[in-house]
């Protein structure tokens, strides 16, 4: 890490991406790569100001309000490899507040744990005139599908609080392994989260774990396969890939929780990822309480290995 030269006293104007942010994480956010024990200092000792006037960290930046930053070194990575820009991504549905896109498999939606860059970086890069593109929730990097992506922090805002309220339906498609017999069926099993020896994140059902309900609807089925969709009722990690696996029917081509032998046989026949895909979603607009109800298409990937199941099992149920 090197030290950049230190900047003149800056002044930003808030916008209204950033209104109604907490003065300390605007700072972290326009102050890129300073630690965030700095940025309480000079908090802490009145280098901040807003509108001339001192303001502590819980405070809250206003459309027009003019903060005064003081000079800071920053820290700059070395050799930083750039964000690439990649292919536009499939948008499903966008306005002034947000945006859903269609996240392909394999893209992490933002970058750490050993990822360099996720979606989220992608699409900054492609939209450098943004002022403010936020993630609201999250896919695993191997689901593809529908993902919401706030432009306006008023509507991130909204759009988490009616996350934490259950007020955005989301539903996926899943092949599974076995018969699956119920037309509709809950699963309320408690999630917990740990680690591996190599650091890598699991979940397993464990009565220590946090609440977590799948709804599971059964689409078609096979000898030995079914499609399902799964509604989440809550968001927890891995949700469905655990619930559908402590039942018994793990999911085609799921490396971290699936029958790994099925997994490589499925990947002679055309299935070369996990059949998970965030297939819709239905939600009230933020800002405006209009409905949204958006499909996104099976990937060209998986409907083609749905078709090679249909050709060469016998379907079980229409």
């Amino acid at each position: 890490m090197a030290l950049s030269k230190a900047p003149a006293v800056r002044h930003e104007r808030v916008d209204d991406a950033s209104a109604g942010q907490r003065i300390d994480n605007f700072l972290v956010r326009v102050c890129k790569g300073v630690p965030k024990s700095h940025i309480y200092r000079i908090l802490r000792s009145g280098e901040v100001r807003v509108n001339s006037r001192r303001v502590d960290q819980t405070y809250r930046v206003q459309i027009g309000d003019e903060v005064r930053i003081p000079p800071i070194r920053i820290a700059e990575k070395e050799n930083a490899a750039p964000v690439p820009m990649g292919k536009p991504f499939d948008i499903a549905y966008e306005d002034d507040a947000l945006l859903v896109l269609d996240k392909p498999a394999g893209l992490a939606v933002h970058g750490g744990s050993g990822v360099s860059f996720g979606l989220i970086e992608q699409l900054r890069r492609q939209r450098p005139e943004a002022k403010f593109l936020e993630l609201v929730h999250r896919l695993d990097r191997e689901t593809s599908g529908l993902l919401i992506v706030a432009k306006k922090r008023s509507a991130l805002t909204v759009l988490h609080d009616m996350m934490r309220d259950g007020k955005v339906q989301k539903r996926y498609l899943t092949l599974v392994t076995g018969r699956w017999l119920n037309a509709q069926q809950h699963i309320k099993q408690p999630l917990l989260k740990y680690l591996l020896e190599n650091g890598e994140r699991r979940v397993s059902v464990n009565r220590e774990g946090k609440p977590a309900h799948s709804i599971v609807r059964l689409v078609r089925r096979w000898a030995g396969y079914s499609l399902l969709e799964v509604e989440l009722k809550t968001g927890r990690t891995h949700q469905i890939r655990v619930h559908l696996t402590h039942a018994g029917f793990p999911l085609c081509g799921d490396d971290k929780y699936g029958d790994f032998a099925l997994n490589k046989q499925l990947e002679k026949e055309g299935l070369g990822r996990m059949f998970l895909h965030a297939a819709k979603l239905a939600f009230r607009h933020p800002l405006t309480d209009q409905p949204i109800e958006l499909a996104a298409p099976l990937p060209a990937e998986l409907d083609g290995f749905l078709a090679v199941v249909e050709q060469t099992r016998e379907r079980e149920y229409g």
